[in-house]
């Protein structure tokens, strides 16, 4: 079934969930956008990263802001728009996963696809945009910007671009990011107020992306293997190899980052 005879057949009202009238709108010529403008992807991570330069070298000689309130209030309201969009476009995995060989249907399978998934789908994507200005929060308190932080933000955004611009199947079960950032910037909102938080909240959050990642890589192999079998899977091989390169390099980085900030023998090294 072509993509634009398969969008004719979204439902606004599906067992696992009612679309609101404001989340039924014309996908098809959304996605046209995101195809004929593809440009504005590299352009906004050109000006990200350059910001990220010409930024540390204009604070180099000024002394740091301290934004606590705006820090807050950014990354609360971050938390409860991922918690809004968690609770509206999750139920459609949730829903094909607890179906018998679930997982192939959560992945490759189109219909039946809901209004209110397709919606917050988009929206979450709009919101890559936003999240880079955590970046800028971090080069005016002049805190230390590591490499997991730049590189995982262009990346995430070049990621959900691409599903929506294919708009993969597999994009249904994105939401888990949003179920994750629900957590991890409410986290970053309480230590924006200098709340003090134990050691095994941060190591859980992190345990909680982790695997998030793992779960994510698990998806591209398993993808594959459906596709190397021959079995029909309306996803883009492309899309697959891209996206599950990027989740292995992110799954790597946060080993490395938990390793460093939670092992033992780090600890006894420094001790």
């Amino acid at each position: 079934m072509e993509l634009y005879d398969e969008l004719q057949q979204v439902d606004k009202v599906s067992e696992f969930i009612i679309a609101y009238d404001f989340e039924v709108y014309d996908i098809y010529s959304s996605i046209n956008f995101f195809k004929n403008n593809r440009f504005i992807l590299p352009t906004t991570i050109a000006l990200y990263l350059s910001a990220i330069y010409f930024g540390k070298k204009w604070m180099k000689d000024r002394p740091a802001y301290k934004l606590t309130l705006p820090l807050f209030f950014w990354n609360l309201s971050l938390s409860i728009f991922s918690i809004v969009c968690t609770v509206r476009g999750i139920p459609e995995g949730l829903f094909y996963l607890s179906k018998p060989d679930g997982m192939y249907s959560a992945v490759c399978i189109g219909l039946p696809h809901n209004y209110a998934t397709s919606f917050w789908g988009l929206v979450f994507l709009l919101s890559k945009f936003l999240e880079l200005g955590d970046t800028a929060f971090i080069i005016l308190r002049k805190q230390k910007l590591i490499t997991l932080h730049w590189f995982h933000h262009a990346a995430t955004l070049s990621i959900f671009w691409m599903g929506y611009e294919y708009y993969e199947t597999a994009g249904r079960l994105a939401f888990i990011n949003a179920f994750v950032h629900s957590f991890m910037y409410f986290y970053y909102a309480l230590k924006a107020l200098k709340v003090k938080i134990p050691k095994k909240a941060s190591q859980a959050l992190t345990t909680l992306q982790i695997a998030q990642l793992a779960f994510g890589v698990y998806m591209g192999f398993f993808m594959l293997h459906l596709m190397a079998r021959g079995r029909p899977c309306r996803m883009h091989v492309e899309t697959i190899i891209l996206g599950g390169s990027v989740i292995a390099i992110f799954l790597v980085l946060f080993i490395q980052f938990y390793r460093d900030s939670y092992s033992v023998v780090v600890k006894h090294k420094k001790q």
